[in-house]
């Protein structure tokens, strides 16, 4: 059991906890969460003893191993799955001793101990976790140096997965994993024999690996029962609770300070007077909830053009002589939102790369719309952001015409206030630097939105931002990222990335979590029907309301389609357009490209009115 009995901790004059109490019993799997910057990483140090408390006590059983996982993880030149066996220093360092060992006694004593934790299933234990993190046997064998940051990361977590500590501290584990190895991580989690805290931003992970959420906010720490959904209804029914019993109390101090007010100079009713004041006295003052500070993002909306924007046909892409997708034949309209799927490695970013113009097809065509402006955002330029260099200056250098105040509010519109656009990048949170590359990737008003892992630093809150962001952007958005919950509700489309080649999924996002988690081959799946229940049940009402939601994007098209049809209307009756041939040849080819996509809008709209229908009836 861990007990967190009274703390106060501060930094710097700032207070972080003042009396803070929580109780985590042993075998518990808890979420924490709260505000960036409110003090979650500091709490795991505090409970590993790496800086003291000001005062109060946190307390754990004697000989517990407490874990987690080390900021950075060094390249060497041992193998990846040796990396991870050093992990249990326990078991190392009872082989070691086991090899030299002379005394009859001590040999038992050591046997006995690896017998009691599984010694000799160690080296398969380790390659299962490998496995899940998306290492291949191949990969295992290799020296940790050969991999990048992220990826030795990995390797920091899966030796601190194996070793098994009593107390598994994990401060945003998903940041560096794909879908693959999140959802592998979720269920090792909830499988996991001993007690787990976890700092994640990860609304799925917090769903479904833990049962309790401890919230730190105003400094003080709340332990509640149920995943983070769960939590979220829960706390806001108590905010709203807390805000009703505020107005209530105001309004009774109104009237009783009224009564005081009218009658305390008069003698018949000065007694009553002195009583109303003392029980105004006593009142124990009950503070509405502020509510919590949200910034929305805000993207720049591009004009719009004919579709396609952009077609692949027969395109093959890779890296040198190395094909790594091949013979592509992709079509993407400005009102899509499509989901990259995939195992890690099968070449989702490099698709993304192709989509943004940052590599150029081996073999085939790619044909662009000519004004089509891309926007990309990939996960390693939040580290490629000039560290010595401010918010202000990386926006300026984009728009040295703007004046200083257009140029801070965009950077507004992103949550960087005033205080964080004169502070050196290098001094911001992973949250901001995210914002900020959100807003350089944005700037232009892109046609088309290629995100690679955009949310791998940003808060829920700011998640949140970006999925509304992502529903009222007009342009096209192809997205990768491991976060199951804004796949959900910002994808209508869904490709699968697989064996070198990209074919649009059969199923939905529920079949391919089920796939990832089942081990199956993705490239024989592919193609395969969902799996259909095998009685109806009633859909839930947020279900519902997705559908609702799908049915309001699909009649959105339609609108913008009609909108577009009518103005090449107008331009196809005028006599004058058919002075140059090339000229209605141009906007006959628009018109008729414009037609299409709307027969397939509105095929869409009535199949998304028809699921509706069906499911409000069930």
């Amino acid at each position: 059991m861990l007990r967190i009995d009274d703390i106060s901790y501060s930094i710097a004059g700032r207070p972080l906890f003042e009396n803070a109490s929580a109780t985590i019993p042993y075998g518990h799997k808890v979420g924490l969460v709260g505000p960036n910057g409110a003090g979650k990483t500091t709490l795991f140090r505090l409970i590993r003893g790496e800086t003291n408390i000001d005062s109060g006590s946190i307390s754990l059983p004697s000989r517990s191993r407490v874990g987690g996982v080390a900021q950075e993880a060094p390249g060497t030149g041992i193998s990846v799955l040796d990396t991870v066996l050093a992990a249990d220093t326990e078991r190392a360092a009872l082989l070691e001793e086991s090899a030299h060992a002379t005394d009859p006694t001590r040999i038992a004593e050591i046997q006995t101990r690896l017998a009691d934790i599984d010694a000799w299933s160690a080296e398969a234990r380790a390659a299962t976790i490998l496995r899940g993190l998306g290492f291949s046997t191949e990969d295992q064998a290799r020296p940790t140096r050969d991999y990048s940051g992220g990826w030795r990361m990995r390797v920091a977590l899966a030796g601190v997965l194996f070793s098994q500590p009593d107390l598994l501290l994990l401060d945003e584990p998903t940041n560096y994993l794909d879908l693959e190895g999140a959802l592998w991580l979720e269920g090792y989690l909830a499988r996991y024999p001993h007690t787990v805290i976890v700092i994640s931003h990860d609304r799925d992970l917090l769903n479904r690996a833990v049962g309790h959420i401890l919230h730190l906010e105003d400094r003080k720490l709340v332990l509640y029962t149920g995943g983070y959904d769960t939590f979220a209804r829960t706390r806001a029914e108590k905010r709203a609770l807390q805000t009703a019993e505020a107005k209530k109390q105001d309004a009774r101090r109104a009237h009783l300070q009224s009564f005081v007010d009218r009658f305390r100079y008069k003698a018949s009713k000065a007694k009553q007077a002195q009583a109303r004041v003392k029980m105004l006295e006593r009142m124990e003052p009950i503070t509405a909830p502020e509510e919590a500070r949200f910034h929305r993002f805000t993207f720049p909306q591009p004009d719009q053009l004919s579709p396609p924007i952009l077609a692949l046909d027969g395109v093959t892409v890779g890296y040198g002589d190395r094909a790594v997708l091949r013979r592509l034949n992709l079509r993407i309209d400005q009102d899509d939102r499509i989901a990259l799927l995939g195992r890690n490695g099968q070449g989702k970013s490099t698709l993304s790369k192709l989509l943004a113009d940052r590599l150029q097809p081996m073999e085939g065509r790619m044909t662009r719309s000519n004004k089509l402006r891309v926007g990309y955002f990939a996960q390693h330029q939040v580290d490629e952001l000039e560290l010595d260099e401010t918010p202000l200056t990386h926006v300026r250098r984009l728009r040295p015409d703007e004046t200083p105040a257009r140029l801070r509010a965009r950077l507004a519109g992103f949550g960087l206030m005033e205080a964080q656009a004169e502070t050196k990048v290098g001094q911001l949170s992973g949250g901001q630097k995210a914002r900020l590359s959100l807003l350089l990737a944005t700037i232009d008003a892109p046609h088309l939105l290629v995100l690679d892992e955009p949310t791998n630093h940003l808060d829920i809150e700011s998640r949140e931002a970006l999925t509304e962001a992502l529903n009222d952007y007009t342009g096209a958005v192809v997205l990768v990222s491991h976060d199951m919950h804004l796949l959900s509700l910002v994808a209508d489309r869904l490709w699968l990335v697989d064996q070198g080649a990209v074919t649009p999924w059969q199923g939905d996002l529920d079949d391919y979590r089920k796939l990832l988690l089942s081990g199956d081959d993705a490239s024989s799946a592919k193609l395969a029907e969902p799996a259909k229940p095998a009685a109806a049940k009633r859909p839930s009402r947020d279900r519902i309301l997705e559908l609702r939601a799908e049915a309001r994007k699909a009649e959105d098209r339609v609108t913008k389609l009609t909108e577009m049809l009518e103005k090449l209307d107008a331009i196809m009756a005028d006599p004058a357009t058919y002075d140059d041939a090339q000229y209605a040849e141009k906007w006959g080819r628009k018109h008729a490209e414009a037609s299409e996509a709307m027969q397939r809008a509105e095929a869409l709209w009535l199949k998304a009115l028809e699921v509706l229908e069906s499911a409000e009836r069930a």
